[in-house]
């Protein structure tokens, strides 16, 4: 208790409070899917740096790429020098893409997955010469204004930052639990084609395949569908928001292959490169190539390191079978929540796909009223049991979990008794 005091006094003296830091645990050092802080207390990792760590902490394989590149160079600017690993990369991502294998793909890499959403929209509009994006409430693209502008969540990431940039539309998600469907939210498209923007003006459409920070909803496969459909009848661009849901979070390597549905831009980041940051946009060449020589680029966008590290996931990916053990994890996580939800009846969903899965707490089933406080308490109660969780969620009322998918069935099922555990705690 004296380290997290000292810790908390820490962090409110010399860091902004917008940055939130509700459990002011010090990470000291971590190892796949384990954490151990100053005082040497071990922590399962169901948080993976918000889902950043699917092959774990410090892959070995990962660490070997990394120091093999820092004994080379750890800069030139790609723009200025270019580098062998950047090129590699973005030819697997092209190879990898779940765009037809007739269709040319390229790929540019960033930073962050705000910086890859802006300049997937700069690619559209430009390709398009049309300015209007259309989003999804509940949705998270990023804390960057146009980012923000595109966010479906007020609070915290909106309140107070605005004016947001314009023609920035919202559509409500199909979100089941709350009433939500795949016919109601196209009636809702048509009429925002009616009353806000014609569809003429429509540069893109962006949607995460299963909501992120909103709190793991699932876009139904069918609504993936007509929404592809939909941006084929009005020229639009589909864009798929998998930083979240990439890299084999949802048992594919992109979720949208869960729908068979090709997107026109795909934005990437977050366990792309296994703990170091990079981003990036993959696309239709022809989309990709509407912008002139020295419109896109930055000068940390793909960095030698990151991109280093990036090669060595997609290996690690390869030869230990991610994605497959993705699957098995998802279903191990999936049981454990179905039996907590029938002994508590404060989780009021099950919900997620694959190994991206997650718990609504409400006050009562009947009304679905949501139950923010119980869940900052369980990662609270959680911490204190050593497990790290994190809360999600318009209503900040779900739990998700993203945990590495390397860790073993051992450790996920030592974790998920913690949880359990936590959950009787709260009484």
């Amino acid at each position: 208790m004296k380290t997290e005091t000292t810790v908390a006094q820490r962090i409110a003296a010399a860091i902004p409070r917008g940055v939130s830091v509700p459990i002011p645990i010090l990470a000291h050092h971590a190892s796949g899917a384990e954490i151990w802080d100053a005082e040497g207390r071990r922590y399962i990792d169901f948080g993976g740096g918000i889902a950043v760590l699917n092959v774990g902490h410090r892959h070995p394989h990962v660490i070997a790429a990394v120091h093999a590149q820092l004994d080379a160079f750890t800069h030139t600017c790609f723009g200025v020098t270019p580098y062998e690993s950047y090129i590699k990369l973005a030819e697997r991502m092209n190879q990898l893409a779940p765009i037809s294998e007739t269709t040319k793909k390229k790929t540019i890499f960033l930073t962050t997955g705000a910086e890859a959403v802006e300049n997937a929209v700069k690619i559209a509009r430009h390709a398009t010469g049309r300015s209007a994006i259309i989003s999804f409430t509940g949705g998270f693209h990023g804390r960057t204004l146009m980012a923000l502008a595109l966010t479906g969540k007020i609070n915290p990431y909106k309140a107070g930052f605005g004016p947001f940039p314009a023609d920035t539309f919202h559509a409500p998600f199909p979100d089941a639990y709350r009433g939500g469907s795949t016919k109601k939210s196209l009636a809702a498209l048509e009429m925002l084609f009616k009353s806000s923007v014609e569809p003429s003006r429509v540069a893109a459409i962006i949607i995460e395949p299963v909501q992120g920070e909103g709190g793991f909803n699932v876009a139904p496969f069918e609504f993936l569908r007509e929404l592809r459909a939909l941006c084929d009848r009005h020229g639009i661009v589909f864009i798929a928001d998998e930083i979240q849901t990439g890299f084999g979070r949802t048992g594919r390597m992109f979720a949208v292959e869960h729908a068979g549905v090709e997107p026109d831009l795909i934005t990437i980041a977050k366990s792309l490169a296994g703990g170091f940051p990079l981003s990036g946009v993959i696309g239709r060449a022809a989309i990709m190539d509407s912008v002139a020589p020295g419109g896109l680029g930055g000068t940390f966008a793909g960095s030698p390191v990151s991109c280093a590290a990036a090669l060595a996931v997609l290996d690690v990916f390869r030869d230990e079978h991610v994605l497959e053990r993705a699957e098995k994890q998802g279903v191990l996580v999936r049981a454990r929540l179905e039996v907590m939800r029938e002994r508590f009846p404060i989780i009021g969903d099950v919900r997620g796909l694959g190994a991206m899965l997650a718990i609504e707490l409400v006050r009562d089933r009947a009304t679905r009223e949501p139950a923010p406080e119980l869940a900052s308490r369980l990662a609270k109660h959680a911490s204190e049991r050593g497990l790290i969780l994190l809360t999600a969620g318009i209503y900040g009322n779900v739990i998700r979990i993203l945990a590495p998918l390397t860790a073993s069935p051992e450790l996920m099922d030592e974790g998920m008794t913690i949880l359990e555990h936590s959950l009787a705690d709260l009484g």
